[in-house]
């Protein structure tokens, strides 16, 4: 059963594995997350459990999340996810469960998903790798992107790379492998870097295609 569940990362270490080789690894604290919602091909077209992560006060929920979180036994939640399932497996949820990182386990392979880092306006030289323009004396073209069209009747091309706003966008890492999980603290330790600075919220989930 492919399972996905909301957290947070914390950070970036590494660890030294018996023959010293070193192994650079995101330490993400995920869940615990609780069903809010199943969804069925009846009612919704398809089948589906939705996840909320992150207990947030009365005060600072909004009505409706109250709502839908009341109606499942719990408390306002912040964060909701979801994810597909079959009839059958649907079946194994009940509104209310809770769902923890213990549904991995070492040497699995998930997909991350997560907001990359904002990095404001920025030239085609940062955005794109542009190699920009001679860097001799007397040029002033060091870091221009150069002609943007041409032709009858000019205009600008449609998907031109040009400047703009870079990073903060959605993003997803594939198949990286779950190194150690550590359920007592609810943390997993996955090889390799994932999207977003530290705190920022991610979406882990069995690997699509491995």
């Amino acid at each position: 059963m492919k399972i996905g569940l909301l957290g947070r990362k914390l950070g970036m270490t590494q660890v030294f594995e018996e023959n010293g080789k070193v192994i650079p690894v995101t330490v993400i604290e995920l869940g615990p997350c609780f069903v809010t919602q199943k969804k069925n091909t009846e009612n919704d077209g398809y089948c589906s459990i939705q996840i909320g992560y992150e207990f947030v006060s009365e005060k600072k929920a909004k009505k409706p999340i109250s709502g839908h979180c009341k109606k499942a036994g719990l408390q306002p939640l912040k964060f909701f996810r979801e994810f597909r399932v079959t009839q059958e497996e649907l079946e194994s949820f009940t509104i209310g469960q809770e769902i923890n990182v213990s549904v991995f386990k070492d040497g699995d392979y998930v997909d991350v998903v997560g907001n990359s880092r904002g990095k404001g306006f920025q030239g085609v030289v940062k955005r794109h790798g542009f190699k920009g323009g001679p860097a001799t004396r007397g040029s002033m073209q060091h870091r221009k992107p150069g002609s943007i069209g041409g032709g009858n009747p000019q205009r600008v091309i449609k998907g031109r790379k040009m400047a703009g706003h870079m990073g903060n966008e959605r993003v997803t890492v594939q198949n990286l492998l779950v190194y150690k999980v550590m359920p007592e603290k609810n943390i997993i330790f996955v090889k390799g870097a994932v999207p977003g600075g530290e705190n920022s919220l991610v979406f882990v989930k069995h690997a699509v295609k491995k």
